[in-house]
């Protein structure tokens, strides 16, 4: 069993431990928050008793072997670099970092103290995702792609009120990009590697993320689109065109359909059965990493891929982030 400790007492914590516990890999072991009482209320509702307000105390502490963070983006990084230099393990949500700087540097202190970082990405290890990416071959060449994530935030209405939640701050390296706009670009990066051109576009918030944008992304003999939004709902598939047919993927972040369509018009449907949780799969990945205490370097690769992306996109953008500096 992995002994696993959380940062950050959210409803997407509780969602990745629900998928963590139902793989039988993992116990939990601790809960740290920023306020004690918080990490205490969190940690009763799974049994637990060791709970922290203080990140070195965590980071030292023996009855720990991986973390798994959930905190702000604009800490994931340093959070991951603290926790990987005292031995611990490390799951963290996407992004894995800020900026591509940050991306390099956290591997890099993976590799230097010989642990696992695994940046928490469930797309790729989905069932339905990876029946996206073993019928390509059969689409013939790829001709276009459209990948899109758009999905009116319900922190939205707050940010027009005249707060200022995380999630449209830039203090905490957030915006549409960093967040759902990660999971299209994520997507395209596994399915189609480093793309040689990059032209973006956005529409800034007065808080200076962006609330929704653009990508076009060229690859050879063809171009990916990226739409993506956290002001505005689509019910639009995300479709690859190649010329003997294509794939449609609803929802591809979680690969809720995916049905191929052959020249002519006959379709087929691909779509498997999966876990309810799809966070499963990727709390199973990682499990299998820490158990065989070597990483995947594919995946570290896909990871560094999409933070040099979207690092370039925001810089074409115009967002910009305290942690760039």
């Amino acid at each position: 069993m992995i002994k696993l400790a959380v940062i950050g007492t959210n409803w997407i914590t509780e969602r990745f431990l629900s998928a963590a516990l139902e793989s039988g890999k993992y116990q939990l072991s601790a809960v740290y928050s920023r306020s004690l009482e918080q990490a205490k209320a969190f940690a009763d509702k799974f049994s637990v008793n060791l709970t922290f307000d203080c990140l070195d105390k965590l980071a030292a502490c023996d009855d720990v072997d991986a973390v798994y963070i959930a905190s702000p983006n604009s800490f994931h990084a340093p959070q991951s670099i603290k926790m990987m230099k005292q031995g611990k393990h490390v799951i963290c949500e996407k992004p894995i970092a800020s900026n591509y700087q940050e991306a390099q540097l956290a591997y890099q202190t993976a590799q230097e103290n010989n642990v696992v970082l695994f940046e928490a990405f469930m797309s790729p290890y989905l069932p339905n995702f990876q029946q996206i990416k073993s019928h390509l071959p059969s689409l013939g060449a790829i001709r276009k792609a459209h990948i899109t994530y758009c999905q009116y935030s319900s922190r939205y209405p707050k940010y027009l009120n005249g707060e200022n939640p995380n999630t449209f701050n830039p203090e905490f390296s957030n915006g549409s990009i960093m967040d759902i706009g990660f999971y299209c670009v994520g997507s395209m990066v596994e399915l189609f590697g480093e793309p040689t051109s990059i032209q973006a576009q956005a529409h800034l918030l007065d808080s200076g993320v962006d609330g929704n944008g653009s990508i076009i992304c060229g690859y050879d003999g063809f171009d990916v689109v990226v739409m993506h939004s956290k002001t505005s709902d689509s019910y639009v598939p995300s479709e690859i065109q190649g010329e003997e047919g294509a794939i449609l993927a609803e929802m591809i972040s979680i690969g809720q359909k995916v049905t191929k369509v052959n020249r002519g018009g006959e379709t087929e449907d691909l779509t498997l059965e999966q876990n309810a949780n799809p966070m499963f799969y990727e709390a199973f990945k990682f499990a299998e990493q820490v158990e065989s205490n070597q990483m995947d370097m594919q995946a570290v690769e896909r990871s560094l891929l999409i933070s040099k992306v979207t690092t370039e996109i925001r810089k074409q953008t115009g967002v910009v982030f305290p942690a760039d500096n």
